[in-house]
């Protein structure tokens, strides 16, 4: 997947229109100046010599200076990794925290009002852009109510984790109505099986074979829709952390994107990449410890 998605990135930034020499020198540079720094890039030798050098470059774990900073492309993502790393944390925290009371409620309340509203917020949240949905959090606790801040990175660390309340629901929103169903559909099936019903003839209360019997066995899959919706958060970011002025890996892609830094699209593509990889992978050495029945298959 990783070498899939660097190669397909560096043909695609070469057939998008523009030239990342005019980009950085101006409109107003000479031809002459254009093609030398062309030549100083290694832009002007053919693409299939370009892509070869690009591929050995990655072998060799070398991903070259940023165009327009001038400096590594790895201490550029060092510096802006953190921040992604920290909205993608906390909009994973804040969709765990609604995800299990909302599918607890519905599948304990199946058919009953409760239950439908469960399910109409659920479909309702699939429909609506994210994006919108954190102009709306914007409007609402930032502008009207004064509780939270429109936007930037914020100073000292309660200023950070009050900066990163509303991207991270506004983050979580885009999967938060996936979980719900999941685990609604995955307790509802729990709810039928005979231990549960044990459980309760041995006098156990709805609230501790909710949680502790039902729940559990319910998580399984929703773990795993979990893991891939938190590598699609990784992508999504682009978008939040542009609508919230937070300076991490995807306000630096866009910027990059529109400057065409090819090394800095190129290395932060591959950064996204390998971590989707790497959360898939944690997603299932996670879902097999907690399942036996995965091991021994």
């Amino acid at each position: 997947m990783v070498i899939g998605v660097a190669a397909a990135t560096f043909l695609l930034l070469h057939a998008v229109p523009g030239d990342p020499a005019r980009e950085v020198l101006g409109e107003h540079a000479t031809a002459s100046s254009v093609a030398a720094l062309r030549h100083t890039w290694g832009l002007d030798r053919s693409l299939g010599s370009q892509f070869v050098r690009y591929l050995g470059d990655l072998v060799t774990l070398r991903l070259g200076d940023s165009f327009v900073y001038g400096v590594s492309v790895i201490s550029l993502i060092g510096q802006h990794i953190g921040e992604t790393a920290a909205l993608v944390g906390i909009a994973t925290l804040f969709a765990v925290v609604i995800t299990l009371p909302l599918a607890t409620v519905a599948a304990s309340r199946r058919d009953r009002l409760a239950d439908h509203a469960v399910r109409g917020v659920s479909v309702l949240g699939l429909g609506m852009p994210a994006f919108w949905f954190g102009i709306v959090l914007i409007e609402i606790f930032a502008l009207r109510l004064h509780l939270l801040p429109v936007g930037g990175a914020g100073s000292g660390l309660w200023g950070h984790i009050e900066s990163l309340i509303l991207p991270g629901l506004t983050a979580s929103f885009a999967i938060v109505p996936l979980l719900v169903r999941s685990l609604r559909v995955g307790m509802l099936e729990v709810l039928g099986a005979d231990f549960v019903a044990a459980g309760r003839a041995n006098g156990l209360g709805e609230l501790r074979v909710l949680v502790y019997h039902v729940a559990r066995n319910a998580l399984i899959p929703t773990l795993t829709l979990l893991g891939l919706n938190i590598a699609f958060l990784v992508g999504s970011t682009v978008i939040v952390e542009n609508v919230f002025a937070l300076n991490g890996l995807g306000s630096l892609l866009l910027s990059s994107i529109s400057s065409r830094d090819f090394p800095m699209v190129q290395a932060i593509t591959l950064v996204l990449a390998i971590s989707v990889v790497l959360i898939n992978l944690a997603t299932d050495l996670l879902a097999a410890r907690l399942d036996p029945r995965i091991r021994l298959r």
